[in-house]
């Protein structure tokens, strides 16, 4: 009897260890360089957000009262800074970014760099239309009868040096972090973040001095949206630099791994080019 129950417990044994082996094998564990993202609340809070943030935007241009729906606004910061805390998170102290994550980052931006292209095309393609075939209603010129435009050779010109100096510094910016000098990649950093806020500063200066209005016809539309649509841009990259900005002072981007500051430097160049087609089409051609 004790050697059967002796052969039973080596055999049980045996069979538990087999499946053991076989349960935490290579073959058994899917390993994928892909990030499985945990479910996660922010999606939902941030659209309920982004949806009282356009009302406050329509009630505002209809003149409507829309006291109770400041809500929106500190709702969606904190929604924003808790979205992006579990990403930075997930990001640096968790190593869920492989290489393959960031190369799908990295694509999914290009991509939306992509439509951003094509958001200015659409409005580009709207002055080349009235432009190259004035209406009557117009006085059949371009531009419009009565109307007098901004002079290219002052604002608008310091605001593409200052725009191409700045793409010029945030680029040795990168290049100095690339090298691991920290100290001056900061230095040229503060630099580049100086001259947005300078052109933001210009652009606003500009608006208050133009003699006409986004109201002024088509070409008010097209110069104020055009040029309004990449000062929101020029801002937005401003936002994201200084974001980057911080995270390398505080040391989570390495001279291998900085994924996000890549492409904040990738919209920042994004936007100095669209500024270049603004000055020569708009400012210079088109006046």
């Amino acid at each position: 009897m004790k050697s059967v129950n002796k052969i039973l417990v080596s055999t049980s044994s045996s069979l538990s260890a087999s499946f053991l082996k076989s349960s935490y094998s290579h073959k058994a564990i899917v390993r994928t360089p892909y990030h499985v993202v945990d479910p996660s609340p922010w999606p939902m809070i941030m659209g309920a957000n982004l949806w009282g943030v356009a009302a406050m935007f329509i009630c505002w241009v209809n003149q409507i009262s829309f006291d109770n729906l400041y809500w929106g606004i500190p709702l969606f910061v904190l929604t924003f800074y808790s979205w992006v805390r579990d990403i930075i998170n997930e990001a640096t102290f968790q190593g869920f970014h492989t290489e393959k994550v960031q190369s799908g980052l990295t694509l999914g931006f290009i991509l939306f760099l992509i439509s951003e292209l094509m958001l200015f095309f659409s409005f580009f393609w709207a002055f080349f239309h009235s432009a190259l075939s004035s209406s009557v209603e117009i006085g059949c010129c371009w531009p419009p009868v009565g109307l007098e435009c901004l002079d290219w050779s002052k604002v608008p010109l310091h605001n593409t040096a200052l725009l191409v100096a700045s793409s010029a510094s945030i680029t040795l910016s990168h290049h100095y972090l690339q090298w691991g000098d920290i100290w001056l990649a900061a230095a040229t950093y503060i630099a580049t973040l100086g001259l947005s806020v300078m052109f933001i500063k210009n652009q606003y200066e500009e608006y208050a001095w133009s003699s006409f209005s986004i109201s002024d016809g088509v070409y008010g539309s097209c110069f104020f949206m055009l040029t309004g649509l990449h000062g929101l841009h020029v801002i937005g990259g401003t936002c994201g630099l200084l974001f980057c900005f911080i995270r390398m002072m505080l040391l989570q981007f390495s001279s291998e791994h900085h994924v996000a500051l890549t492409l904040a430097i990738w919209y920042w160049h994004f936007v100095d080019i669209v500024w270049l087609g603004l000055f020569f089409i708009i400012y210079i051609w088109g006046s």
